[in-house]
């Protein structure tokens, strides 16, 4: 499994468009059999400040797969306008280091 971290700082006026964008594009990663889950998290320090953390079973299955699928249109149609606001945009592995509770 692969992780990707997107981060975004948004214009005053975005964060809650942008929320409601993600939200009706999020139906195309539902149906993608690359995408292992999602969240998005809303900074508390800075509001216009968004971390988005999707999990894929591979960069391949993201780039390849999801990417050349037909639905990415539709995702990328919903999301677009943010692409300028994106800090950063990494794909990570994920270690063992790590704990749930």
């Amino acid at each position: 499994m692969i992780v990707e971290y997107i981060r975004y700082s948004l214009p005053a006026s975005l964060p809650e468009p942008f929320l409601a964008d993600y939200s009706r594009a999020a139906h195309v990663l539902d149906k993608s059999d690359h995408c292992r889950g999602y969240q998005m998290c809303r900074c508390v320090d800075e509001p216009n400040v968004f971390v988005l953390r999707i999990e894929w079973d591979s960069v391949a299955g993201h780039m390849e797969g999801f990417r050349k699928s037909p639905g990415f249109r539709d995702f990328l149609e919903a999301i677009r306008r943010y692409i300028p606001h994106i800090l950063e945009m990494r794909h990570y592995e994920v270690t063992e280091v790590r704990s749930r509770r």
